[in-house]
């Protein structure tokens, strides 16, 4: 992952502190909050402060650099592939899975279609149970 790419696309400069909150996004399977994120960050020298967790997650949610979900009241966040997809999201253990978009369209066009419908944009997040903690 491009980091300082994906930060300079967001309007933002790439300090220390924004690429370790984007360096830990990446590679995670779970959706996380500002507040978790803080939490694991803070336990190294020079961490970024929680002000900073928020700012930068919500300038790169923004620019579309990472995506949002909600959870228990708040915003949680993950960083997720360039291409068009949809999500599959546990409401349990915060499992979010990306579905390729093919998978979604099909549908789409024939809701739309039926309707008399002309769809000029979605998003598809499906929430439930993952295999693990049904």
């Amino acid at each position: 992952m491009d980091v300082e790419g994906a930060l300079r696309r967001a309007g933002l400069r790439a300090t220390r502190q924004r690429i370790a909150v984007l360096e830990a996004l990446a590679g995670r399977g779970r959706m996380v909050t500002a507040q978790e994120l803080h939490h694991e960050l803070r336990r190294t020298k020079g961490g970024p402060g929680l002000a900073t967790v928020y700012r930068t997650l919500a300038s790169l949610a923004e620019a579309g650099e990472i995506d949002t979900f909600p959870r228990d009241g708040e915003q949680a966040f993950r960083l997720c592939g360039d291409d068009h997809h949809h999500h599959l999201v546990c409401q349990t253990c915060g499992q979010v899975e990306e579905v390729e978009a093919s998978e979604v369209e099909a549908w789409v066009a024939r809701v739309a279609r039926r309707r008399g419908f002309r769809v000029t944009g979605h998003t598809a997040d499906i929430f439930g149970l993952c295999r693990a903690c049904s």
